[in-house]
């Protein structure tokens, strides 16, 4: 079907950071399938796991035991300090399940209709729940009606969600993520001290506290998950794109009574959790830590932050450069979608998001030579884009 505006390259191959074409031409990638192949192309450990385990078992079902399943889970505790996991295959996936959950949860309260607060500018996926509590209008437009439930507030206002907790006694959670990666790689003003507010406001009121962290999870901010640069934890966590590092896989990560709402018949994936997937997801977190991946995406991210800042400062129609490690926006004056296009011209894959914003997105494992390239090769984009 004619879903997507696909950009005329078809690649055959990938090592590292870098693609090839069936023409034989190559892509510095700077968009990590949008924030998916956090270990770059080829990894030889994790094609070596995947291999491995596709030779053994790739998929039974969630009716009996699952080792790789189960190893998976308790690593994804470990790490995130959290009690239990609900395994499926996307993010959408994981936030209808975290949806459903804080349903549960609200009506086990005895409240008869639970509502969610949800951010302006989000992105949560496209399912109908998702996309009811995603806060853009053009994910939505056809699709109504849309799914009720959900009270949006501005993001990154900690007195627009009081204000809510005022007026309603029907409120059971708040959805947020810590950075809107979709909404333009929108970081709070104060990051921790937004989602400490957000905690004591759910701890005020007996609300969920859940954080979306399927693009800023796995790595890619510089801690394993982004509320790991606070002080707080949420109640229910959602994960996907990296955690696989491109075999599909959703977590829904839940803690203390958000952990036991859930009951046998309550939710299930028949795909969730199989042995290749999770195999795929031990794997990925293996090599992250052994590589020290998370570090270098802070520092890498930050070198980069840096960077254009230096190439870009006198350049009329930058607006700014910010980043949460490797999630890393360059927000222009204009409309800049045509960027995308003369960025594959130069052999190099980026993204735009909210019009206005170039969204790069590039593996963990990039190197400062690397980010040196993509800087180079992008700003020059930019300075003719801006000036002509």
């Amino acid at each position: 079907m004619n879903t997507y505006s696909r950009q005329p390259v078809t690649f055959v191959k990938g090592e590292g950071v870098w693609l090839w074409d069936n023409q034989g031409e190559k892509y510095l990638d700077a968009l990590a399938g949008v924030a998916v192949n956090g270990l770059g192309h080829a990894h030889p450990k994790l094609v070596k796991a995947i291999s491995e385990q596709a030779g053994k078992l790739i998929h039974v079902s969630n009716i009996y035991q699952i080792a790789e399943q189960a190893a998976l889970a308790d690593k994804l505790c470990e790490i995130s300090a959290m009690d239990k996991v609900f395994f499926c295959n996307s993010g959408c996936e994981a936030n209808e399940a975290a949806i459903k959950l804080a349903r549960l949860y609200g009506h086990n309260k005895g409240i008869e209709n639970p509502e969610i607060i949800v951010m302006d500018k989000s992105f949560h996926g496209r399912t109908m729940a998702t996309l009811s509590a995603t806060g853009s209008r053009k994910v939505q437009a056809g699709f109504e009606p849309l799914v009720s439930g959900f009270v949006r507030v501005p993001y990154d206002d900690v007195e627009a969600v009081k204000q809510v907790a005022t007026r309603k006694n029907n409120v059971v959670a708040i959805l947020v993520e810590p950075v809107q990666g979709e909404g333009g790689i929108n970081i709070p003003k104060d990051a921790a001290g937004y989602l400490e507010a957000l905690r004591e406001i759910c701890d005020a009121n007996g609300w969920l506290l859940m954080l979306d962290e399927v693009q800023t999870g796995i790595g890619r901010t510089g801690t394993w998950f982004a509320f790991q640069h606070t002080s707080i934890k949420p109640d229910v966590m959602t994960l996907a794109k990296g955690l696989g590092s491109g075999v599909p896989i959703g977590a829904c990560v839940a803690r203390g009574v958000a952990a036991d709402v859930f009951t046998y018949g309550k939710h299930g994936s028949t795909f969730g959790g199989n042995p290749l997937a999770t195999a795929a997801g031990l794997a990925t977190l293996k090599i992250i830590e052994e590589e020290h991946l998370r570090e270098n995406a802070e520092k890498i991210g930050n070198f980069m932050r840096e960077s254009f800042l230096a190439e870009l400062k006198t350049t009329q129609g930058v607006v700014t450069v910010r980043n949460a490690g490797l999630m890393i926006g360059i927000e222009l004056d204009r409309p800049c979608g045509d960027l995308v296009k003369l960025a594959l011209e130069d052999h190099l894959l980026i993204n735009v998001t909210a019009e206005k914003v170039v969204r790069l997105l590039p593996p963990l494992i990039m190197n400062e030579a690397e980010a040196q390239i993509l800087v180079s090769r992008l700003s020059a984009l930019i300075k003719a884009f801006l000036t002509k």
